[in-house]
């Protein structure tokens, strides 16, 4: 554990004496600036899913922590993230998501890249006519990569690009999953929606990480997943949630379900498990569908929250999958007056952070330690 300031360091204390993180970390500025070095540049993030471009040529621009960057499929299939500028001027390149029909022209001068990023047309750079200069080096002038990987079709992203290899730095959560390791398809239009909501990022995480707050919040899901029938799941430094004992598959006005993913093991007939993975992605595993939360923080005090479905066959039944994203719908919304609520809590100059239910906390206390222990590290490392 690296040595921290005092307030830091109550959050590393075990859990039934620890205190959460200070108010400072929800609504500064400041710390919201050095979050996004320390608790998202440094290691994998989530940015989108490979499905927001479905086809060879799709780009969609996305501002992330206040970065512009560019999703696109190249024409040769490979989902990448570029930094959303041009390397002659820093001019935005991509304005709206759209297909890509020839080159990515810069709207400023026309230099031009291919989907792949390689800078590929300098018009008149050498003066009128002359498209080349011996002092311009094409190959050296792409767009800005930055590293990324696909995981169940979440495109994380590696902004400092010193992380470990995805596959190393999430080898335990793949594990815990190795038998969902396999197609999943993305329910399409009516599968996908996005909430805005007035909150800081990591309480919208803290909240899904832990069961406790079912009855009161989610009547309707406890009342056939109780409380009780939840377990708390907690891997230090990577991820925490939850999982639940007796899911119950949903059935359609005509009966019909959604098919299984194949050759799972028998405790995923009743079982589901619900993971925040640090720092801002939230995946939930079904034997029948599955979905993936990506959080995207507008600043210290709101959070965009784009929710995306998948089966485990490319075609379902239309009024089926249309019910199962409503249900979802209902349950995340549930969420936003208590997240909304925390946030203005913490305007309260006398909260120190809150204190952690030893028995039901565990996986919010999880998440709070790792934010802790990687500030610790990125200040020590100045």
């Amino acid at each position: 554990m690296t040595v921290i300031d005092p307030i830091l360091a109550d959050v590393q204390k075990p859990t039934a004496k620890a205190r959460g993180l200070p108010n400072a970390h929800y609504t500064d500025p400041e710390k919201f600036a050095e979050e996004r070095d320390a608790l998202f540049g440094a290691g994998w993030a989530g940015l989108a899913v490979a499905s927001d471009v479905p086809e060879a040529g799709d780009a969609v621009p996305i501002t992330f922590l206040d970065i512009p960057l560019l999703l696109i499929r190249g024409r040769d299939n490979v989902v990448r993230v570029f930094q959303n500028i041009c390397r002659h001027r820093g001019m935005i390149l991509v304005e709206e998501p759209r297909k890509i029909e020839g080159a990515i022209r810069c709207p400023y001068h026309s230099w031009c890249y291919s989907t792949q990023g390689q800078l590929v047309a300098t018009p008149h750079v050498g003066g009128p006519g002359f498209n080349s200069h011996q002092d311009v080096d094409r190959s050296t002038l792409g767009l800005i990569e930055v590293r990324s990987h696909v995981w169940r079709d979440v495109v994380w992203i590696n902004m400092s690009g010193t992380a470990p290899a995805f596959e190393d730095a999430m080898a335990d959560v793949i594990a815990r999953w190795a038998e969902f390791e396999q197609p999943m398809f993305h329910g399409g239009a009516d599968s996908t929606f996005s909430l805005t909501v007035n909150g800081n990022w990591k309480l919208a995480v803290e909240n899904y990480c832990e069961s406790y707050h079912l009855p009161w919040v989610h009547p309707g899901l406890n009342s056939y997943s109780r409380l009780e029938d939840h377990y708390n799941i907690e891997q230090d430094g990577l991820t925490s949630g939850q999982g639940t004992l007796v899911y119950r598959q949903l059935h359609g006005d005509n009966g019909a379900i959604f098919p299984d993913f194949a050759n799972l093991d028998a405790k995923w007939d009743a079982g589901a498990e619900y993971l925040s993975i640090y720092p801002n992605v939230l995946l939930g595993v079904h034997r029948d569908h599955a979905f993936a939360i990506i959080l995207r923080p507008n600043g210290p005090e709101q959070t965009e929250e784009f929710i995306h479905l998948y089966y485990a066959t490319p075609d379902t039944d239309d009024a089926l999958r249309q019910k199962n994203a409503a249900q979802w719908k209902v349950v995340f919304e549930e969420d936003i007056f208590v997240v909304e609520g925390m946030q203005r809590g913490r305007r309260a100059p006398g909260f120190d952070g809150g204190r952690f239910s030893p028995a039901m906390d565990g996986p919010t206390h999880c998440f709070h330690k790792w934010a802790a222990d990687r500030i610790a590290s990125h200040r020590a490392a100045k």
